[in-house]
């Protein structure tokens, strides 16, 4: 039974990897897949299916926090190391590509960098990333981690590290790890005094983006950074 078992796994899997290349792949299966390569000798489409069905998708399974995955049932700590390890590679894949290029080349890069860093993220986070004179990304600083709905923001710090990476601009981003969509008033003060600030130093503020569980929000879209 356990050859006959093992010889059905590697048949499928195989089926699997042929989809995969035939680009014929369901979510629960590209999951599956992967988790595959983990996982060698179980059947690991319950689990695949599962996962799906607690976070909502492929990409909020990998961005899930390590410590939500590896409480799920059936995810040890290797499979939850393993799913984090590719959420990094996705991670740093977009950062490359920010590095060196504008970042307006693509903005969906930057939008899909800001949301897989910051969905799964369970207080709020602001981040301040650093743009050189091309516009491409100096350093994503992690400026103030916070509670469930706040977190601090130090304005003169940031116009002071700015000046010492000798940056021509930034991106302001911040996460909310509630279902709320909106800038509130105090963001919304917050982003005016940095601009003022740093207009007068002759640096741009690009954009402030509002990261809320698998959507972004762009302060510029909405219009309240224009000039």
């Amino acid at each position: 039974m356990a050859t006959s078992d093992s010889n059905f796994y590697s048949g499928h899997r195989e089926r699997l990897r042929q989809k995969f290349l035939d680009s014929k792949l369901a979510e629960y299966e590209r999951l599956e897949l992967l988790l595959g390569y983990v996982v060698p000798r179980r059947d690991v489409r319950p689990l695949a299916h599962a996962l799906i069905k607690k976070f909502g998708s492929i990409g909020q399974v990998l961005t899930a926090s390590f410590e939500d995955l590896i409480a799920f049932p059936g995810v040890g700590r290797n499979i939850a190391i393993f799913l984090k390890l590719v959420h990094q590679i996705v991670l740093d894949g977009y950062k490359s590509t920010m590095d060196s290029r504008p970042i307006f080349h693509d903005i969906n890069v930057l939008k899909n960098y800001c949301k897989w860093a910051l969905a799964s993220k369970q207080v709020e986070e602001f981040h301040v990333l650093y743009l050189d004179p091309d516009f491409r990304l100096l350093q994503d600083e992690t400026h103030s981690q916070g509670t469930f709905n706040e977190s601090s923001v130090y304005v003169r710090e940031i116009v002071k590290h700015a000046l010492s990476l000798n940056a021509t601009g930034i991106i302001l981003v911040h996460n909310h790890p509630s279902t709320d969509r909106t800038f509130s008033s105090v963001d919304i003060e917050t982003t005016e005094e940095i601009k003022r600030l740093l207009k007068g130093l002759d640096i741009i503020l690009y954009d402030h983006l509002l990261v809320s569980k698998n959507s972004i929000y762009s302060a510029r879209d909405i219009g309240f950074l224009r000039d």
